[in-house]
């Protein structure tokens, strides 16, 4: 009998482009946040930043270097002084998704594997920059390849996002029995990300922390630097340690293409491992100044909403 928690076109392992399109009605529910641009970009989002636009912003006293263009002459005529009038410039920016799909994501113990709800989350941030105005594109990372999509607007953008997703998470479910091994391969993503980034770009993070190293601190930082940044933690009940167990069991885990059997004393010796990659993975977000939002793939994305806002 089908999970009736389980999103739209959802198994909870293989991954549909139809699950993916379907997560535009969890983007339309999250609202348009206004924050200070940070580069001259043309476009469709109202930045802080008053200048030329289309929006009708003050009139003030004219200063040097204003457009003349600007005046306003009637204001200019009744007080005597020459007055400029200021619009909100409009701005698209880009925004870039550093999706990690690594082996350690393939998992999960209740509703869907943490891959399949990082693809669901990814997909939602991708909507979302696409109804805002903005050109979307990411980074995906696996121990094997990183796969970079050049920021597109409109639905070139979340199209070329959807099939990406959809094409390497299958390719990293049909290889889970030759996993190797890359302790640095999401090192060499954010050195990668570093060098397409441009400045006044978005960039979200999302991962599961497992291979996240402290070597990826300093490109981070230079990214931070220029851009805005957010990050989102995929995690699991099992690994949360909120699954309820009985007080004695076997429990079956596997992890790429390792297999093992936990009684008790083994389950929470693992856990601790588990808790300690997450709290690593914040406490990085934390030297970057980056706020870290905790996903779990023990519910649908949709009964989430409020950890996107």
């Amino acid at each position: 009998m089908a999970d009736t928690r389980l999103p739209l076109f959802s198994d909870g392992v293989n991954l549909t482009q139809k699950e993916l399109l379907a997560c535009q009605t969890i983007a339309r529910a999250l609202p348009e946040k206004r924050s200070k641009a940070r580069a001259n970009l043309a476009g469709h989002r109202a930045s802080l930043i008053k200048g030329r636009g289309m929006e009708f912003a003050e009139v003030r006293h004219y200063q040097p270097g204003d457009d003349v263009r600007t005046i306003d002459w009637r204001v200019t005529a009744r007080t005597g002084k020459v007055h400029t009038k200021l619009f909100v410039e409009e701005r698209e920016r880009p925004v870039l998704i550093l999706l990690d799909l690594s082996h350690s994501l393939y998992f999960g113990s209740s509703l869907l594997l943490q891959s399949v709800q990082a693809a669901h989350l990814a997909t939602t941030l991708g909507w979302s920059a696409i109804q805002h105005g903005d050109r979307l594109g990411a980074l995906i990372a696996t121990e094997a390849e990183h796969l970079e999509l050049k920021p597109r607007s409109r639905q070139q953008g979340i199209l070329q996002l959807i099939s990406a997703i959809q094409s390497l998470h299958e390719r990293q479910l049909n290889q889970l029995s030759e996993y190797q091994s890359e302790p640095e391969h999401l090192f060499r993503a954010c050195q990668r990300l570093r060098r397409i980034a441009k400045p006044g770009s978005l960039i979200w993070i999302i991962s599961d922390g497992a291979n996240l190293t402290e070597n990826c601190l300093a490109p981070l930082s230079d990214l931070k630097r220029h851009c805005d940044m957010g990050a989102f933690l995929i995690t699991d009940p099992l690994r949360q340690g909120t699954l309820a167990l009985p007080k004695q069991f076997q429990l079956p885990v596997k992890e790429g293409n390792r297999e093992m059997v936990l009684n008790r004393a083994g389950y929470d010796a693992w856990l601790q491992k588990q808790l300690s990659s997450q709290a690593h993975f914040t406490q990085m977000m934390q030297k970057l100044n980056v706020r870290t939002r905790f996903i779990d793939a023990g519910m649908s994305l949709n009964d989430q909403i409020g950890s996107l806002r």
